[in-house]
């Protein structure tokens, strides 16, 4: 398929519903910035290792290429933005729910947990000597 004749083809139904797809622009941002929050004062305070939002986020390069014009370039960053900060809300979730309760949820049909789970080495689901070896007797009470 030839994109940029099909993006010609459907130009109005583009500019009908870019409004949309940039509408979620200014809660990320926030989002952003209270998540960055959080990070910043309580992992120190639960001796989490901090995520590297550069690591994430900052990985915005295609608005470089040549090829591109200038509304795919924008389009390119708000995209490389938008998906590198789940990203990285993803893994502090992830870091803090580990903290707090290390266990994988019951994976009934359907149901599709986190990779970070694994990843993370959480507790079985129902291991309750498991998860004493892990957090300690008493954790959180």
């Amino acid at each position: 398929m030839n994109y940029r004749k099909h993006w010609r083809e459907r130009l109005w139904w583009h500019l009908l519903t870019a409004p949309i797809i940039w509408l979620p622009l200014l809660p990320l941002l926030l989002l952003d910035l209270f998540i960055s929050l959080f990070q910043a004062i309580c992992f120190p305070i639960y001796k989490i290792e901090k995520v590297k939002r550069s690591a994430h986020i900052l990985v915005m390069d295609r608005n470089k290429l040549a090829y591109l014009t200038p509304l795919e370039k924008l389009g390119c960053m708000y995209c490389g933005y938008a998906n590198g900060f789940f990203l990285y809300a993803k893994e502090i979730a992830g870091l803090t729910e580990k903290y707090w309760c290390g266990i994988t949820h019951e994976g009934k049909p359907g149901f599709k947990a986190h990779p970070s789970q694994k990843d993370l080495d959480f507790s079985a689901y129902g291991d309750e000597a498991g998860f004493k070896v892990k957090y300690g007797e008493g954790h959180n009470k």
